[in-house]
């Protein structure tokens, strides 16, 4: 049973892999024997990421890119092939809001600026069709591969105040299945292309919008996604290493298209 979900030597590339959520996907791969390229637009905590996995006795290499910027993706994709030798996955982990583009108060919906929105989109949809672009035709050359996506329970269920970041999470599963189907039509049966809906977990992006500063305790947003979580807390993000684990290995070898909630119930709760 743990062959069925080996990782092992398995070549694998992590964009946004020195954040909060992909930080920790990326040290548990590298610790079940997977080789990493980090790719992250913040070269320090990429750096400090790979120093701390190959004292744990793992391969990691940090490369700095801008998902928004082929070239970058280019040659980060030179670098990782270099390094590891070869391309077995990519995880396409950037993404994240912005505070400018999420409505409150001080905030109306129709003076969001449209730079904001725009920039929520692009990180969150280009950012992961880019890197697919790059990596996926090395994919299609080698006639195998894994793309796994990182979409969002706001693609299930739109939240207020976050119109930009929900739609462009919405976008990030609908490209999936797209790609699922164009990879298996056009180049190969043996490319699969997956992603994961995290529900909710503290991350810098929200950690303003779902904790008071002050006193340590949930906000009245926080409370309310609580109550309707019927696991009744915020996810930790070790907990999504058993699915992506899953869908990278050939445990899902027939899996293709989906995206899976890591939500603690919340896309099955309809708050009665």
């Amino acid at each position: 049973m743990s062959d069925l979900f080996d990782v092992k030597d398995k070549a694998i590339v992590i964009t946004g892999g020195a954040g909060i959520l992909c930080g920790t996907l990326s040290k548990a791969l590298a610790r079940h024997g997977a080789k990493l390229c980090v790719v992250d637009y913040d070269v320090f905590r990429a750096n400090e990421l790979c120093k701390e996995i190959e004292a744990d006795g793992g391969f990691a290499i940090p490369v700095q890119a801008n998902v928004l910027e082929k070239k970058d993706i280019q040659d980060a994709f030179v670098c990782a092939l270099e390094s590891l030798g070869h391309i077995d996955a990519l995880i396409n982990g950037a993404g994240g809001n912005r505070k400018e583009a999420t409505t409150s108060d001080e905030m109306s919906f129709f003076d969001m600026p449209a730079d904001a929105i725009r920039a929520v989109f692009d990180l969150n949809c280009l950012g992961t069709i880019l890197p697919s672009q790059v990596f996926g035709r090395q994919m299609a050359k080698q006639g195998h591969g894994v793309i796994l996506n990182v979409s969002s329970m706001n693609a299930f269920r739109p939240l207020t105040k976050i119109a930009a970041y929900s739609g462009a999470k919405a976008a990030v599963s609908n490209f999936t299945q797209w790609l699922a189907v164009h990879m298996c039509q056009n180049y190969s049966k043996q490319i699969r292309v997956n992603a994961i809906a995290p529900g909710f977990f503290l991350t810098q992006q929200n950690q303003f919008l779902l904790m008071d500063d002050k006193t340590g305790q949930p906000t009245p947003r926080g409370k309310t996604i609580i109550d309707h979580t019927p696991m009744g807390r915020y996810g930790d993000a070790d907990e999504l290493v058993g699915t992506t684990l899953w869908l990278l290995s050939d445990a899902a070898k027939f899996v293709t298209g989906i995206v899976v909630p890591v939500d603690g119930g919340f896309s099955a709760f309809s708050g009665v």
